[in-house]
């Protein structure tokens, strides 16, 4: 494994990269969840998915150990540009994509935005609008205070941050969620990459929303994993590096 900080678009973006190029493979580069890093969303699985391709993986603006930018808020379409820059630098012409949570919200726009660098994209535990999970969700957000972060992604961010400011990541995070809206479907239909759509069926993005996804991307396969919360998905388990595997070979 290697790693390194980056300057990319005034960050000092935190990367790894682990295996090595295989030919006809390109890099598979992954997305983190919000709130999270590259150890708490892939932690599990990182190395599954470095025996067979190389992967890059990298902490988000003011995640892991990517430190925060005091005026920037966190959006999905800068870390779509941050993710870009990243392997502009990195040399990287084209990849596979898999965005995890919000990660995953990130993929859908670097696949809409930047077509050229995508070849096949995974969207896992993601939704395409406010429709994808209970009302109950964002009504939460509203009213979320410090108290409501899982104590392993607080911990963590505060174990790695470089400059931490546990408020202000927390504020930030939020307000992101809170100004989603997603995308119309006519913008879903336009992705032409082809794209695995990953779900549980006690996800946070509901069954009925992952199908929805299915249905009106252009070249996409499904698969809802039985008994898998939001949490699991990214486990210990191999059953999704597998599924990964196989769509992308």
């Amino acid at each position: 494994m290697t790693s390194g900080h980056a300057p990319v678009n005034g960050l000092q973006i935190y990367y790894e990269i682990h295996g090595t190029p295989h030919p006809g493979r390109p890099p598979l580069i992954l997305l983190h969840g919000g709130g999270s890093s590259i150890d708490t969303s892939f932690g599990e699985v990182l190395a599954i998915y470095a025996k067979t391709r190389q992967v890059v993986a990298f902490d988000q603006q003011g995640h892991g150990r990517t430190a925060d930018v005091a005026d920037r808020p966190f959006s999905f379409e800068q870390s779509a540009h941050d993710t870009v820059a990243l392997l502009r630098h990195l040399e990287i012409g084209q990849a596979d994509f898999l965005g995890y949570s919000n990660g995953g919200h990130i993929v859908i726009e670097i696949a809409l935005k930047y077509p050229a660098i995508v070849r096949r994209i995974i969207i896992q535990s993601a939704m395409i609008d406010r429709s994808g999970t209970a009302p109950q969700f964002w009504e939460g957000f509203a009213h979320a205070t410090v108290d409501n972060m899982p104590p392993e992604l607080r911990e963590s961010y505060l174990r790695v941050a470089p400059e931490p400011d546990f408020p202000s990541f927390f504020i930030k995070g939020v307000r992101r969620m809170m100004a989603f809206s997603g995308w119309t479907p006519e913008q879903i239909r336009s992705v032409t990459a082809p794209t695995l759509v990953v779900a549980g069926d006690r996800d946070v993005v509901t069954p009925e929303h992952a199908v929805q996804m299915y249905r009106l991307l252009p070249h996409a396969q499904l698969a809802i994993l039985p008994d898998t919360d939001h949490m699991a998905i990214v486990g210990g388990s191999t059953v999704v590096p597998q599924l990964v595997e196989a769509f992308l070979r």
